[in-house]
């Protein structure tokens, strides 16, 4: 398999998968703290291409099809939720999520694609995220134990904003 990143020691590459998984990390942060639908949205795109940017970094076949699959998973994912943003915003003319709490009597339908997407956003089993998160995993994990405290501090915190949205 071809190499993305010239050929130097992968150890070279630590100070950006640490820096791509704290970015990672303070982007998840700040989705905690939004307010607005659409905003949260974006700051979660930036999260998971912070997971994209640390396994490309370490060039291993795994950490390369995971950033693949999150890349592709990440399309189809974010597109959902900000097709879904728009609808929710269509009918409540609010972008503002605690003025959107409590529609789920009055749009059920939406509410289920909520959850879909919420779940798909978290990388629950069987998404294509999951896969993607399990293979950047497996990869970090077995380039830098330690890293995964990193990692799974990133995934705590996604899965805390995905179930605040929904």
């Amino acid at each position: 398999m071809a190499q993305t990143l010239p050929a130097l020691k992968t150890d070279m590459f630590l100070p950006f998968v640490v820096l791509s998984l704290w970015g990672a990390t303070l982007a998840s942060l700040t989705c905690l703290q939004q307010t607005d639908l659409k905003s949260l949205i974006a700051y979660s795109s930036i999260s998971h291409m912070g997971l994209v940017i640390a396994a490309i970094s370490i060039q291993t076949q795994w950490g390369l099809a995971g950033a693949m699959a999150m890349m592709v998973a990440h399309g189809f994912t974010s597109s959902a939720l900000f097709c879904l943003a728009n609808t929710t915003y269509e009918r409540t003319q609010t972008r503002i999520l605690i003025l959107t709490r409590g529609f789920h009597n009055i749009m059920p339908m939406t509410t289920t694609w909520w959850l879909l997407t919420n779940l798909m956003n978290m990388a629950t089993p069987p998404s294509m995220n999951f896969t993607g998160e399990l293979l950047i995993a497996a990869s970090l994990f077995n380039w830098c134990p330690t890293i995964i405290i990193l990692f799974g501090l990133l995934m705590l915190i996604t899965a805390s904003y995905s179930l605040h949205v929904f």
